[in-house]
């Protein structure tokens, strides 16, 4: 497809939210030995992630991080017309969780609210809607949320992606800036490829019964159920340093930008080893790229602006940084983002709290 290019639009504002709750990787063996995991933890750099509790749902820790934004940048309210709900763990089927989460901040009804089903490419896609909206004529302010609690969606006895997934939400303010701050996205999916990372059973495809809930022991010695999420991780791995990097090296000739010119790379946090391969093909310094992956793990589409919340100094005003985000994965499907943090306003990383 072509590529999306905006002008004096930009965001204005992010805060990030996380669970109290730590884990720590190496000490994470009831299931697997401490060799397996230290060896999984040198290549994947996931250290530590945040799980949520039982009660938790992504929309929770989404709401927090929007009042902790609204209250911090001083934002009314009604000056709100668009929420963006992007999850792949909402609360229900069905409702929305967006509209939920409206009526939660009490944003009353003339607001415009959507969930949008992506994973780890979900806030790239998220944040070409937004600049869409912000781009109309009398669109105030548009409050994206990503929000994820994987933690629930993969067996903690599945060798592949057990020490892998954390939970986290983010909130970004999207909206017309006087700064011109000359933007160019990108998006692309390969459905060939949809198998690659799944959940079997629970849709509508294949509904929950007894028989999708009982957990299987497969030949590598994962053990799941037919709900929790799969990763072909070899095909995943061979995906992204393919297709990402070509995208990368189109979008930044495109915006005739090079490398030195960049001041940063967020990465989707997928994993280190994935990241650095991503890195070396497409010539970016290593002191360019921006990791939050050993606090956090791989947090879904959350991992982008939580690694952005997550660098900065909080409560700082970020000015002239050019940036560029790439995000990766479910669908497949992948895309990139070159903008101007100018003016954006950091409210950090927050706790959780019930």
């Amino acid at each position: 497809m072509p590529y999306l290019r905006f002008k004096n639009v930009g965001i204005t504002g992010i805060a990030a939210c996380v669970p109290p709750d730590e884990i720590d990787n190496m000490a994470y063996t009831h299931f697997m030995s401490h060799a397996e995991i230290a060896s999984v933890v040198k290549m994947t750099g996931i250290a530590r992630r945040r799980f949520a509790n039982s009660t938790t749902c992504a929309s929770d820790l989404c709401v927090s991080a929007a009042q902790c934004l609204m209250t911090q940048m001083k934002i009314e309210k009604c000056d709100i017309d668009i929420l963006i709900f992007v999850s792949q763990t909402p609360d229900y089927r069905t409702p929305p969780t967006s509209m939920m989460i409206a009526d939660r901040l009490g944003l009353g009804k003339d607001v415009g609210a959507f969930d949008v089903n992506l994973g780890c490419s979900g806030f790239v896609y998220g944040l070409q809607i937004a600049f869409q909206y912000a781009s109309q004529e009398g669109i105030r302010k548009v409050l994206l949320l990503n929000g994820e609690t994987k933690s629930k969606a993969y067996s903690t006895k599945d060798k592949s992606t057990s020490l892998l997934f954390g939970d986290g939400a983010t909130a970004v303010i999207v909206e017309s800036i006087k700064d011109e701050n000359s933007t160019i996205m990108s998006m692309h999916s390969n459905g060939a490829g949809s198998m690659y990372i799944l959940m079997p059973a629970g849709g509508y495809r294949k509904p929950s019964s007894h028989d999708t809930l009982v957990e299987r022991t497969y030949p590598d010695g994962s053990v799941r159920t037919e709900e929790h999420g799969t990763m072909d991780g070899e095909a995943v791995f061979n995906f992204t340093i393919t297709d990402v990097p070509k995208d990368i090296k189109s979008i930044m000739n495109e915006a005739e930008i090079t490398s030195e010119e960049l001041d940063y790379f967020v990465p989707h946090q997928a994993n280190k080893f994935i990241t650095d391969h991503i890195a070396k093909k497409i010539k970016i310094p290593y002191n360019k790229i921006l990791y939050s992956m050993h606090k956090y793990g791989n947090t879904s589409s959350v991992s982008i602006p939580l690694t952005i919340a997550d660098i900065f100094e909080t409560g700082r005003v970020i000015e002239n940084s050019k940036v560029l985000m790439t995000g990766f994965g479910v669908g497949l499907s992948w895309g990139s983002v070159i903008t101007d943090l100018n003016g954006l306003y950091n409210c950090g990383v927050i706790e959780y709290r019930l």
